[in-house]
C-alpha cells in the first residue's frame, strides 16, 4: 500500500520543474475557487469551477450547491482530490502500473476522508438528526453495533434472505457429490427438451446461486423455459483440511466430472458448457486440456459459452493493484498458515475497488442517516462469501495473475497435459460487460485471439454481475452489442463494426445455442438409478458458512 505512494512522492521530488508547473496549475485553480467562494458568500450566482464526476453521488443533495458554506466545503475537497489524482497518474519516471497503484491507494484515502463521511461535515446527516430529534443518530449507532458484530459493513440485511427459501428456488436435485462439488440437475419446465444439455461451471470464488437468484432473475429458469436441460456446479466451501487440494483436482474432480455425469445421465456424446468468471477460465483450460486428452473427435463438449472470462491476465483490471511479487508472497504466506483464503478477505478486496459505492455509501446511510439496509438479493449473494484452498489459489495467483502463463503455449501442465489455447477449435460464445472492473471487457476479448473455432462476442451494458444477470424485460432496461469476431480483431475494431441495440443478450444466446443443442426429446427425469437424488436443490454445499 505505502510503497507506490512513497515512490510517487520521491519521483516528484526528483523532478522539481514538473512539480513547479503542477503547483502553478493548482494555484490557478485555488484562485478561481477563492473567487467563486467570495461570490457565493456575497449572495451572487457563480458557475462552479469544479464539479463532481458524473458517477459521484456523494454530493447529490441540493444543500451541497445551494448553501454557500457547504458548496465551499465540497469544492475545496474536490479541487484537491482531482488535482492529486491527476498528478499521480502523470508521475514522471514511474511505470504506468506503479502510477495506477499509487493513484488507487491515494484515492482510497481521499475517499475515506470525504466530508460526507463525518457527522460534523455532512449537512444531510445533521438535517436528518434535527428532523428526527436525534432518532437517526440512535438508529445509526444501532446499525454501527450490528455491523461491528457482523464483522463488516453490511450492504443488505442478512435476515431478509435464505438460500432455498427466497433464493435459489428452482426445482432440481443434487445428482452427484464428491469432496469438491455437487452437481445439480434441474427439473424440466417443458414437456420436450433439447437432447444435449447445458452444463454451467460456476466460479468457486462465490456461490452458484447468482445465476438462480429468484424466478424473475434466474438464468437457470430462463434456460429451462427455453427447453434446455440444465446442470450446474455448486462448489464445496473448503476449510483447512483441504489446504493441499490443487487446481488439477478442480479440473478433474470438478469440471471433467460434471461433464461426464451430465453426459451419462443424458445419454449423449457431447454437452454444451458455459463458464462464469473464474469458472469460465477453468472451462477454457479444460477445453484446451480435453482437446489434447480426448482428441478432437472424442471431446465431450461441443461448444463453450464464457461469461466475463479472462485468459490473458496482462491487464486484469483494478485488481492488479493487489498483484505483485511481494503482495502475492505475503498472501500465500497467510494462506499457508490458515490452509485457505478467507472469503471475507477476498470480498473486502473487491469492495475496496469501488469503495465509495460499496463501503462509504453504506457507512453514511447506515451510521450517519440511520437507515436500515435495503433488501437486495445480489448484495446478499456478494456478502455470502466462500473460502479457497491454499494450494489451488496460490497456484492460480502465481501462474495466471503474476506470470500470465495461460496464454503461453505449453507453459502450463494441467492434469498431465501440456495445454495450448490454440487447440480449442470448438465454437465460442463470449460475453463481457462494458463497466466490468473485475474482468475488463477489452481483456476478455483476448480469448478470441487464441481460439481457432467460430467466435461470437457480446458486449453487454452494466457490470460484472448485472451485465450477466440480465433477463429480457419489456421495456428493455439494458442494451448490448453482438457480432462475430475475427482472429485479427482488436476490441476497438470490433466495437466500431457493431452497433448498440436495446434488450437482453440472453435472446441472442438462445438463437445461437438452441439450434446446436440437438433435436427435441421427451423431458428426462431429474435423477436416475445410477445417479439418484442425493438432496433437493440447491443442495448442501451452498449452505456451508
Amino acid at each position: 500500500m505505502m510503497a507506490p505512494i512513497v515512490h510517487a512522492q520521491m519521483a516528484w521530488l526528483m523532478h522539481p520543474q514538473e512539480l513547479a508547473e503542477r503547483k502553478s496549475v493548482l494555484y490557478s485553480d485555488l484562485f478561481q475557487l477563492h473567487w467563486h467562494t467570495l461570490n457565493r458568500m456575497a449572495g451572487l450566482e457563480h458557475d462552479e469551477p469544479i464539479k463532481p464526476n458524473p458517477d459521484d453521488t456523494r454530493f447529490a443533495d441540493p444543500v451541497w450547491s445551494e448553501s454557500p458554506t457547504w458548496d465551499m466545503v465540497k469544492d475545496w475537497y474536490l479541487t484537491f482530490t482531482h488535482r492529486a489524482q491527476d498528478m499521480l497518474y502523470d508521475t514522471p519516471a514511474l511505470s504506468s502500473r506503479e502510477r495506477r497503484r499509487a493513484a488507487f491507494w491515494w484515492r482510497k484515502w481521499l475517499n475515506a476522508v470525504a466530508p460526507t463521511n463525518f457527522l460534523l461535515t455532512n449537512p444531510v446527516a445533521q438535517r436528518k438528526a434535527f428532523e428526527t430529534r436525534g432518532q437517526s443518530l440512535l438508529d445509526g449507532w444501532q446499525n454501527f453495533l450490528a455491523d461491528l458484530q457482523h464483522g463488516n459493513v453490511r450492504m443488505t440485511t442478512p435476515d431478509d434472505f435464505q438460500v432455498g427459501v427466497n433464493l435459489a428456488t428452482t426445482a432440481g436435485s443434487v445428482v452427484f457429490r464428491n469432496r469438491l462439488v455437487e452437481l445439480i440437475h434441474y427439473a424440466p419446465t417443458q414437456p420436450k427438451v433439447h437432447a444435449e444439455p447445458v452444463v454451467i461451471i460456476t466460479p468457486w470464488i462465490n456461490k452458484f446461486y447468482v445465476l438462480d437468484l429468484n424466478p424473475k432473475k434466474s438464468m437457470v429458469k430462463y434456460l429451462l423455459d427455453q427447453g434446455l436441460d440444465v446442470f450446474i456446479t455448486s462448489w464445496k466451501n473448503p476449510d483447512a483440511s483441504m489446504a493441499d487440494v490443487g487446481f488439477d483436482a478442480y479440473m478433474l474432480e470438478g469440471v471433467d466430472t460434471a461433464v461426464r455425469v451430465a453426459r451419462e445421465i443424458s445419454g449423449v456424446k457431447q454437452v454444451h458448457a458455459a463458464g462464469y468468471c473464474i469458472g469460465g477460465t477453468a472451462l477454457s483450460m479444460y477445453m484446451a486440456w480435453a482437446n489434447r486428452h480426448y482428441g478432437k473427435d472424442a471431446i465431450p463438449v461441443a461448444d463453450l459459452t464464457l461469461f466475463t472470462t479472462l485468459v490473458d491476465f496482462h491487464k486484469p483490471g483494478d485488481i492488479e493493484v493487489f498483484i505483485d511479487e511481494g503482495s502475492v508472497k505475503h498472501l500465500c504466506d497467510q494462506m499457508s498458515r490458515k490452509g485457505y483464503l478467507d472469503g471475507k478477505d477476498m470480498a473486502m478486496a473487491f469492495r475496496l475497488l469501488r469503495s465509495n459505492s460499496l463501503i462509504w455509501h453504506y457507512v453514511v446511510h447506515g451510521w450517519l442517516y440511520g437507515e436500515t439496509p435495503t433488501p437486495f438479493d445480489v448484495l446478499y449473494w456478494n456478502m455470502d462469501s466462500t473460502r479457497m484452498p491454499y494450494t489451488m489459489h496460490a497456484w492460480y495467483l502465481n501462474e495466471l495473475y503474476l506470470h500470465n502463463r495461460l496464454i503461453q503455449p505449453g507453459a502450463l501442465t494441467i492434469a498431465g497435459e501440456s495445454i495450448d489455447l490454440r487447440e480449442i477449435s470448438q465454437p465460442v460464445y463470449a460475453v463481457a460487460a462494458v463497466d466490468d472492473h473485475i474482468a475488463p471487457w477489452a481483456q476478455t476479448f483476448r480469448i478470441l485471439n487464441f481460439v481457432t473455432g467460430e467466435k461470437r462476442y457480446v458486449l453487454s451494458s452494466s457490470g460484472h454481475i448485472l451485465g450477466i444477470v440480465n433477463p429480457p424485460v419489456n421495456p428493455p432496461k439494458r442494451s448490448y452489442r453482438v457480432g462475430s469476431a475475427e482472429p485479427s480483431d482488436t476490441p476497438e475494431l470490433w466495437l466500431e463494426r457493431h452497433g448498440e441495440q436495446a434488450g437482453s443478450w440472453w435472446e441472442d444466446w438462445m438463437a445461437w445455442l438452441k439450434p446446436r443443442a440437438g433435436k427435441l426429446v421427451d423431458a428426462r427425469p431429474v435423477a436416475t438409478a445410477d445417479y439418484p437424488a442425493l438432496a433437493a436443490a440447491p443442495g448442501e454445499y451452498v449452505r456451508e458458512a
